[in-house]
């Protein structure tokens, strides 16, 4: 068995959201997605560049060629776990990245995922929950975070599309999703996104709330 897989993928968790794993490994099939670059970002590397302990867990959802994943298991992260609808992505990110370990890859609903974790990274998956969903991917993050635990990554701040992922959306209308869930220890416009996406994104650094400091010992 590659993979843990939980099938059982409810449309409600999505909510007006109507593309599935079948489309997802389509996407797949057919090519990689329009948002996706061909490797990490430069943001996200440089913040798991500043990273000095590596022994914490840490959950990169929608993963598909999982970049981000293979980057931090390079650098000595073995708690580096993945999440994709699509089984063709994880065999996809296996062929390319042999190495990483099978059982940290799961094909699964995000929403329907148990765990806990000291990092949840987000990169180009919220863009594709319809936002009708998006309160629920805040609620979500949280639930599945340790105390302290922190959602780090990247938001699109563009209109982007209405009516098919990846949606866009605003600094205003993100913060009204996550201020009941987390304390805004970042949230600004990157400074260092690639030349593409320069100005149109936000970097993130939101703490679980009722644990709103690094006491926790975790830098970053």
């Amino acid at each position: 068995m590659y993979f843990l897989p939980r099938t059982h993928l409810c449309g409600v968790f999505y909510m007006k959201m109507d593309f599935d794993n079948e489309f997802w490994d389509s996407n797949y099939s057919e090519g990689k997605p329009g948002w996706d670059i061909g490797y990490i970002s430069t943001p996200l590397k440089e913040y798991f560049d500043q990273l000095t302990v590596k022994n914490i867990d840490i959950l990169i959802p929608g993963a598909g060629n999982a970049y981000e994943a293979e980057y931090l298991f390079e650098k000595g992260f073995e708690n580096v776990y993945i999440i994709d609808w699509s089984k063709k992505a994880a065999e996809s990110f296996l062929k390319r990245y042999q190495g990483f370990p099978k059982e940290n890859i799961y094909i699964e609903n995000f929403f329907e995922h148990k765990g806990k974790y000291d990092r949840v990274i987000e990169q180009t998956f919220f863009c594709a929950i319809h936002p009708s969903g998006r309160k629920r991917y805040a609620e979500k993050a949280n639930e599945l975070l340790k105390p302290g635990g922190k959602l780090v990554g990247l938001l699109f701040n563009d209109k982007l599309f209405e009516d098919k992922p990846p949606y866009g959306g605003t600094k205003e209308e993100y913060a009204t999703y996550f201020k009941p869930y987390f304390n805004f220890k970042v949230y600004e416009t990157a400074h260092n996104s690639i030349k593409p996406r320069a100005g149109r994104e936000l970097f993130i650094n939101f703490v679980k709330k009722d644990y709103s400091s690094d006491e926790s010992g975790i830098i970053g």
